[in-house]
């Protein structure tokens, strides 16, 4: 199983027979190399979104049109999408599971917010959420743009995700150390990865808060464009 960066909360996941790439927004992302994107996009089979936000969806519809390949997400914004702009979607809600190459991907709870950008101001996207991915004998928790929510320890027990790739950047979503609290009370991960940080000034630039708070877990600061192998 691979996991790639592609800045801010974007990733390239090679699990079972997939490649999905998650929340990939990498045209006018501050930390993504342009001249990159058909590498991060080649072979693609799914793409995953989290929410509505411009710095998640990103290059979703472009990336689902030039490939011909389905969205995957909330069922709202997959519907409207599907009847506005002709792409493939696969449409579910939280508690839902899907089938994505033989990983098996299972909406869960977020708190954030969702919209899309209108001429009048924000426009309903359906829910925020998170995920739980299963295969290669991992689960991984895509935690999504969120804070902490006693949710977690419900969604920590009953999936028990090995991996967490957890928002941690500060201001919009839980911060360092926040995540590694969260992280800390209700999961029993092995690997961490954060997100949702360093795009900006705004967020925080380093990971080190949560490496600290997470003794005895494996903490990986992701670089952009270089896989991890889990």
């Amino acid at each position: 199983m691979k996991l790639t960066w592609l800045g801010h909360s974007g990733f390239r996941l090679e699990i079972e027979e997939a490649v999905i790439l998650i929340d990939p927004w990498m045209t006018g992302n501050p930390v993504f190399p342009a001249e990159r994107r058909a590498e991060a996009m080649a072979g693609a089979t799914h793409v995953l979104l989290t929410h509505g936000h411009g710095d998640h969806t990103g290059d979703t519809l472009a990336i689902a049109k030039e490939q011909g390949i389905p969205v995957a997400g909330i069922y709202d914004l997959m519907s409207h999408w599907e009847n506005v702009e002709g792409i493939k979607t696969v449409g579910f809600n939280k508690g839902g599971t899907v089938d994505l190459g033989g990983a098996r991907v299972t909406m869960v709870n977020a708190c954030h917010s969702s919209s899309l950008g209108g001429p009048n101001g924000p426009v309903y996207a359906g829910s925020e959420a998170g995920y739980m991915i299963a295969g290669e004998g991992h689960v991984i928790y895509v935690s999504g743009d969120t804070d902490i929510m006693a949710d977690m320890g419900w969604m920590g027990e009953y999936h028990a995700p090995d991996i967490g790739i957890l928002c941690a950047g500060g201001h919009f979503t839980m911060d360092m150390k926040r995540a590694a609290f969260a992280a800390k009370k209700y999961f029993n991960f092995k690997t961490v990865v954060p997100c949702h940080y360093r795009t900006f000034p705004l967020l925080e630039q380093s990971a080190a808060a949560l490496a600290e708070g997470l003794p005895g877990v494996q903490v990986i600061e992701p670089e952009v464009m270089t896989p991890i192998l889990l």
